[in-house]
């Protein structure tokens, strides 16, 4: 009998993968208060000001959400509304100064882990792991 493997379902070892750094880095901006959503957002908004639709885009969350988060930053003065000059039916978001400042140690933070996670292992490597945990062997009998 040979071990053989089922292939790769490469979705379900991703999404794994994604939980599993989504975790780390959960953990490591709850050091600062910030929650992941938060830090995209942040770190969107780092590079300029942005309408709600395209932060919500990039983010990934459903505009309620958003603006749910949104309300939340600008109570704790991180960002700011303006009106778009282009379109004024638009909402601009911008980071206020204490949001830059966040930004930055943010930044730092989601760097310095993320290097943890690729002197870890490579990400074949990480794939494999993930693999053998979540693919059950499967025997073969030759023929």
């Amino acid at each position: 009998m040979s071990a053989a493997r089922r292939p790769r379902d490469l979705a379900h070892l991703l999404s794994t993968l994604e939980r599993h750094v989504v975790g780390r880095q959960r953990a490591v901006l709850a050091v600062e208060g910030a929650t992941v959503e938060e830090w995209r957002v942040l770190d969107f908004l780092a590079d300029g000001g942005h309408i709600m639709s395209e932060v919500a885009e990039h983010v990934g969350l459903p505009s309620p959400t958003l603006t749910k988060i949104v309300d939340r930053l600008v109570a704790n003065n991180v960002v700011y509304r303006r009106i778009d000059l282009e379109d004024r039916r638009k909402v601009r978001i911008f980071l206020a100064a204490r949001g830059r400042s966040l930004h930055r140690r943010l930044a730092v933070i989601v760097a310095q882990s993320q290097e943890n996670l690729a002197d870890e292992q490579s990400l074949e490597l990480l794939l494999e792991h993930l693999e053998a945990e979540i693919v059950p062997r499967e025997t073969v009998s030759g023929g």
